[in-house]
């Protein structure tokens, strides 16, 4: 595909190739992926600039966004793009495997950071979901400042860097420019910059910004943070469509495929009826979700892969609510047990109270299923992130439910995020209603094409 930036990526782009350390503070949909690729593309391939890049991101994206965004455009062809994820002889393998950008989770950047020690290879290093890093204490951001010295170009990538207040900006910021602008230690931006806020006589529980203290912490960060909101680039579609691409691990892709072929191969593609299409699609979406019905209509569980990369897609919102779409009860279930400790507002859509709720703020992640909020729901107030956990093959379902957020009155872009598993039938539906074509035809099609697969015993 032909990547054409619009007018801010290509700003974007001009800052990450000039600037040696840069905080790219874009909403979600805004392309954060493709602009730092087609950046390093040019540091690499133009300018000669670096030799080795590393990507820390969370785990599900790491397994597969960095990979599919570098394989999807045809300039970022020259690029190799290795995960180094799994076991400790696979990322071993990984590392020792010749490629332009390693990607590694972030749970595992300290181990990273003592197999090398002072050998440190990667002259650039990208954080992706770099609000991660807020946090002075954790072991990851100890061990990125142990070898910071080493680093030539850092790129910080977020949507929200400061979810919780500007405190959460000091340890992302010095990760850029090693104390420069908000000083050497936290505690001296925390005098500097705030007051104590809750307190008893011996602590202090919490800081409240003195007066005039963003605006001057904006100043300082001007020259090395770019922020950009989705609803400030009226060259963007009104609505923004993003797959969020979910990579199944060898167990549970073993599992997957096991069941799908077991599935597929007990029926012939020349005489598949609808009914069988059905049944056996539906089937197959379960097994992407990550559970199956048995005969006793008891769930059956396969893998948490979905919910990994759902868990990992709210985080990124950092606190921006979110409607959240499933497709079977046992999703419902396990979105609701997943999010338990989560700390945010999760309520599901059943009452007009709901709505009001929603509407007024008062909830964060409002779960629901498309055929009961495809029609008459008035949501735009609420928020503007649909997720959709699972999918069906009505396009007038997909369509209408996604217009509870995209209709009038809504005043910020609404933005679309899919969670499909790769090689499952989750881009079977994805294709069609792109596509939005006639979903019946392409459901027997595609399902044929899946049949003739598994009899040829194809990946």
């Amino acid at each position: 595909m032909k990547y054409i930036p619009h007018a801010y990526q290509r700003y974007c782009i001009n800052r990450l190739l000039t600037d040696q350390a840069l905080g790219l503070f874009l909403d979600m949909g805004l392309g954060k992926t493709v602009i730092t690729l087609t950046a390093v593309n040019d540091l690499k391939y133009n300018r000669f600039v670096v030799s080795k890049v590393l990507v820390i991101a969370p785990k599900k994206v790491a397994e597969a966004t960095w990979s599919k965004e570098a394989a999807k455009w045809d300039h970022l062809k020259l690029l190799r793009v290795i995960p180094v994820l799994g076991t400790l002889k696979k990322r071993i393998k990984a590392l020792n495997t010749p490629a332009d950008i390693y990607v590694i989770n972030r749970e595992n950047v300290s181990w990273l950071v003592d197999y090398y020690r002072n050998s440190w290879p990667f002259d650039m290093v990208i954080a992706d979901e770099f609000s991660s890093f807020k946090n002075p204490q954790a072991k990851r951001f100890k061990s990125l400042t142990w070898v910071r010295k080493h680093i030539n170009r850092f790129v910080g990538l977020t949507g929200t860097p400061a979810p919780n207040g500007l405190m959460d900006l000091w340890a992302q910021v010095y990760l850029l420019d090693e104390g420069e602008r908000l000083g050497k230690k936290i505690t001296h931006f925390r005098e500097r910059y705030f007051d104590p806020d809750q307190r008893d006589r011996d602590h202090v529980f919490s800081y409240m910004p003195k007066p005039g203290a963003e605006e001057v912490i904006q100043q300082l960060l001007g020259d090395i943070c770019v922020s950009m909101k989705a609803e400030d680039y009226l060259e963007l579609p009104d609505c923004i469509s993003v797959t969020v691409h979910v990579a199944l691990d060898d167990k549970a892709k073993a599992a997957y495929k096991k069941l799908e072929s077991e599935m597929l191969l007990e029926v012939d593609e020349t005489t598949i009826d609808a009914g069988t299409a059905a049944v056996l699609t539906n089937k197959l979406l379960q097994l992407c979700n990550g559970a199956v019905y048995d005969q006793n209509k008891e769930p059956i569980e396969i893998h948490n892969c979905k919910i990994e990369a759902f868990m990992e897609l709210v985080e990124g919102l950092n606190g921006q609510p979110a409607l959240v779409f499933y497709n079977f009860k046992h999703d419902l279930i396990r979105i609701k047990k997943a999010l338990v400790k989560s700390g945010l507002r999760v309520r599901e859509l059943k009452t007009p109270q709901e709505e009001t709720d929603w509407n007024n703020r008062q909830i964060d992640i409002l779960l629901a299923h498309p055929a009961s909020a495809a029609y008459g729901l008035n949501l735009q107030d609420g928020g503007n992130h649909v997720i959709w956990f699972g999918f069906n093959w009505s396009l007038e379902l997909y369509q209408q439910a996604n217009k509870r957020l995209h209709r009038q009155g809504q005043t910020q872009k609404v933005i679309i995020h899919h969670l499909a598993v790769e090689g499952g039938v989750d881009e079977d539906v994805m294709a069609a209603l792109e596509d939005k074509g006639a979903t019946q035809d392409r459901l027997m099609s595609a399902l044929r094409a899946r049949i003739e697969k598994a009899k040829a015993g194809g990946d």
